[in-house]
């Protein structure tokens, strides 16, 4: 089992909260089984919350709003609800409950920090919340380290030591585990490779630099693109990433130019992973790479002209595998990272 670089946050005690709502029952044979992972991934508009076997299979699992403007508080105690439901429909009683989490995050202290897409939250502490009201130990990470690890655990990465998990959708996040340790910079920071500079005079990011990965890259900044390339009757207004893709597919020329440049930046910013970690794997995951075919070749060409003074061809580059629960599965691994690899 992986070990977790300096370890999340962590609190513990107790058992589940004796909250009970009728729901699908699981054999009796998986109910007693051990393992049984309480599992949060917290987005900017929705929080999504399971319950994760020792297997990495999710038994349970629902979707909520965030409802950020009605603040952190309202939020943990939405989530506590749903989570008790999960483990009522899955038939369980919990061991832990693992976070991955948007945005900047002190996976020691479980501290949520000036994250852009939760204004009003920094200070929060879900690790502190869920603990005390569900008296199970909790620990929690960035939302891109937990996918890393749960796809290094069960999905694509499975079996790498170096591996680096990027997720492209509405923005660019990755995380890196090295040496089977999740890679942290000083004050146990996350690395944003969503935000390193691929050209100076680009497009402005929300992060307050210009030309970043994510602003030549994500989802949105396909469409922003398209829109100032197209004539005046072509339909580019409340059109999404997935639908230019669809597009492109389709012989539409204008849709094509835009695959065609993101592609190229896709292509890029992974050379510049491959260039600066030069690690057994990188998985690409996201909403995005659900067009994943019209951009491989291209990003396999711009690796192998921009990557030249390391061996970029022994780099595998794959999708990621476990899906849209990669979240829930992530998010329990950090919590098995954390204790099982400890013992405790």
């Amino acid at each position: 089992m992986l070990a977790v670089g300096a370890g999340p946050a962590i609190l513990g005690g107790g058992g589940l909260r004796p909250e009970i709502t009728k729901g699908k029952r699981f054999p009796l044979s998986e109910r007693r089984c051990k393992g049984m992972i309480g599992a949060l991934d917290i987005g900017g508009t929705k929080i999504a919350v399971g319950v994760v076997d020792a297997n990495g299979r999710v038994l349970a699992k629902e979707e909520c709003p965030t409802d950020v403007p009605l603040g952190f508080d309202h939020a943990m105690q939405q989530v506590s609800e749903v989570l008790a439901r999960c483990a009522d429909q899955a038939g369980v009683k919990l061991q832990g409950i693992g976070i991955g989490c948007t945005g900047p995050v002190d996976p020691l202290t479980g501290t949520l920090g000036d994250v852009n897409t939760l204004p009003g939250w920094k200070g929060g502490n879900p690790v502190r919340k869920l603990s005390a009201e569900f008296r199970l130990p909790v620990a929690m990470e960035n939302d891109a380290d937990a996918a890393a690890l749960g796809e290094v655990a069960w999905g694509s990465g499975k079996g790498k030591a170096r591996l680096i998990c990027v997720t492209i959708g509405t923005g660019i996040g990755a995380g890196v585990v090295l040496d089977g340790k999740v890679y942290r910079g000083v004050a146990h920071s996350h690395p944003e490779i969503g935000h390193h500079i691929i050209e100076a005079s680009g497009p402005p990011c929300s992060c307050g630099a210009r030309g970043c990965w994510e602003a030549l890259a994500s989802g949105p900044s396909v469409v922003e693109w398209i829109k100032t390339i197209v004539p005046a009757a072509y339909p580019s207004q409340d059109q999404t990433a997935r639908e230019i893709c669809t597009r492109a597919q389709g012989g539409d020329e204008w849709a094509q130019r835009a695959v065609e440049r993101e592609a190229y930046y896709l292509g890029v910013g992974i050379a510049n992973i491959v260039t600066l970690f030069v690690p057994e794997a990188i998985v690409l995951g996201g909403s995005v790479m659900k067009s994943a075919s019209l951009f491989l070749d291209r990003i396999h060409q711009v690796i192998r002209q921009n990557c030249g003074l390391v061996p970029s061809e022994s780099v595998e580059i794959s999708l990621a595998s476990l899906g849209p629960d990669v979240g829930l599965i992530g998010a329990a691994q950090v919590w098995r990272n954390r204790f099982q690899s400890s013992g405790d």
